[in-house]
């Protein structure tokens, strides 16, 4: 038996159960759902605040229990998707997306701005990553770090497509005549999508590895997972952490809003440019190593920020290099189930290890703005931030499953 064959029996698939749309129509999706439900969103709101003279903390506070609730509902997402696949789960998260936007774009009070936002909360555990992640790693694999790199390269695109988009139908229409457009946009390209592309059979779920005799009951209550899963958490936190506080740092050292935003904007491609190293990464390195590494870079640019007060060009590049980290952090949390207990369960396990790290992210700029004045300035707290991310990387390190083939092969 060859070595493709052995993973393909492994995982329990084959180039049989490999549709080829599901790739580019995820591609798509992702653009369109990430562009549309998340990054439209922090364009529109200053709009927003301005004509209905809601606070600007309460309809943030929306927008960040809705991503509370996709992290809930990730959970059981998950479990349906190793069941019964994607195509169901995707296609309804993508009309309850179109419907929650409907609810924004019409909402009369803070009420129903919330209630839309829930609905959105919902859409985004439906479509977002954690359910394409799921179906790439059962259709894709033994390729499946491909797929995902590609896929999560698209979804990096989603900011550069529709946040220009967004601003440019904000200079003409009303906010409201805004969401509507996008709504319809929604419903064009991500219903059909999901509904047309992802109808081939769902593959059979690979035979339990040794080390995860009991199912993903045994695995999730372990204390590997466990260990993941707070490092998982820790880290997110101090990242977006540092995403939301890098342009107030900025402009504490002396720079320009401009200078600020370049920076902000530059940290975004490293991300993009991170993603296609990963794979690499992934085919040189043993999961904990490579695990731990990513974490410890993450604290060590976030430490380089806060120590280091210039020239700009510096700064720049400490921010690329940041969001590179950023990156591989994306496609490291995508592979850490099937890298270290198979794929059999990988719906459900990761909807349990993605819980903790999404609300942590949804949590994290509050807290990031909320520390900053205590500590004295935004130096302080990127300093503390790193130290979080340091943390975390001792964590990780204690994350080895007892036996290692998976984790280490």
């Amino acid at each position: 038996m060859t070595d493709l064959d052995a993973r393909s029996a492994a995982t329990g698939t084959g180039d049989r159960s490999r549709p080829r749309t599901v790739l580019p129509a995820l591609c798509v999706t992702q653009i369109t759902s990430w562009g549309i439900v998340y990054y439209a969103f922090p364009v529109l709101n200053p709009q927003i605040t301005a004509t209905t003279g809601w606070p600007v903390g309460a309809t943030t506070a929306a927008f960040s229990a809705a991503l509370l609730i996709s992290a809930i509902a990730g959970i059981r997402v998950g479990r349906i998707i190793d069941h019964r696949g994607p195509r169901t789960v995707m296609t309804a998260g993508s009309a309850l997306g179109v419907l929650s936007i409907l609810i924004i774009a019409a909402a009369p009070n803070l009420l129903v701005f919330f209630t839309g936002w829930a609905v959105a909360g919902f859409a985004m555990a439906g479509t977002f990553y954690q359910p394409a992640f799921a179906a790439l790693t059962r259709w894709r694999a033994p390729d499946h770090v491909r797929a995902l790199t590609i896929v999560t390269l698209a979804g990096g695109l989603a900011s550069t497509v529709f946040a220009p988009l967004t601003a440019v139908l904000a200079d003409h229409l009303t906010w409201r005549a805004t969401y509507l457009v996008l709504a319809l946009i929604l419903a064009a390209v991500t219903i059909p999508a999901h509904a047309l592309a992802l109808k081939a059979p769902w593959p059979k779920a690979a035979s339990a590895p040794a080390h995860a005799n009991g199912g993903a009951v045994q695995v999730a209550r372990s204390r590997p997972f466990w260990m993941l899963a707070t490092a998982l958490t820790l880290s997110a936190f101090a990242v977006y952490a540092v995403v939301v506080a890098l342009v107030p740092l900025l402009l504490e050292r002396g720079l320009t809003t401009g200078q600020a935003a370049w920076a902000l904007g530059l940290g975004g491609a490293g991300q993009t440019l991170g993603r296609t190293l990963y794979t690499a990464l992934a085919r040189r390195t043993a999961v904990t190593a490579r695990t731990v590494a990513l974490i410890a870079l993450g604290g060590a640019t976030t430490a380089a920020l806060a120590i280091v007060p210039g020239p700009y060009t510096l700064l720049l590049t400490l921010s690329v290099a940041a969001g590179m980290v950023r990156g591989n952090l994306t496609l490291l949390q995508a592979t850490a189930i099937a890298d270290r207990w198979g794929t059999t369960h990988y719906g459900r396990l990761s909807g349990l290890l993605a819980a903790p790290a999404t609300a942590a992210s949804a949590l994290a700029p509050f807290a990031g703005a909320a520390l900053a004045a205590p500590l004295d300035g935004y130096p302080a707290l990127f300093a503390m931030l790193a130290l979080l991310s340091g943390i975390a990387a001792l964590i990780a390190a204690r994350s080895t499953p007892t036996n290692a083939h998976a984790a280490d092969r």
